[in-house]
């Protein structure tokens, strides 16, 4: 495939991605230094996971069971307009795997996007009792 080919792709991918969540960072999230704490970012992926796994099984209770290794690529300021894209990686028998991608729009930068991160996070489907179940497909 020529780079032309792949930069078309790449736009009908980014059209077709779907906002889990959108968030502005605040100052009570972030640091001395002005940066989002690491947590911060790791809650809300795991939030943006959570609506994806609803959204895609239809089930409306999970626990979180893993979330796999998180690299932070470039840091989270005040006014960043973070953006948590999430996909259904594998639905199984009682779990559900998401990947969810994390973008931070510059704040006053005119659209400056920048990858901040991205996770895999899986899920178990539960019922009132907090007892394991399978997910109905």
């Amino acid at each position: 495939m020529d780079k032309e080919s792949l930069e078309t792709a790449d736009q009908v991918a980014e059209t077709k991605r779907e906002v889990a969540i959108r968030i502005t960072m605040m100052p009570r999230d972030t640091n001395a230094h002005g940066t989002v704490f690491g947590g911060i970012i790791l809650s809300y992926i795991d939030v943006a996971g959570g609506v994806e796994a609803v959204r895609h099984t239809g089930h409306d209770r999970f626990v979180t069971v893993a979330m796999r290794e998180i690299v932070f690529l470039e840091p989270v300021f005040i006014g960043d307009l973070v953006s948590f894209y999430a996909e259904t990686v594998k639905v199984g028998n009682t779990s559900v795997t998401i990947r969810v991608i994390v973008e931070a729009q510059r704040f006053g930068s005119h659209g400056q996007s920048v990858r901040v991160t991205e996770a895999e996070v899986v899920y178990v489907a539960i019922n009132q009792y907090r007892e394991k179940v399978k997910i109905k497909k």
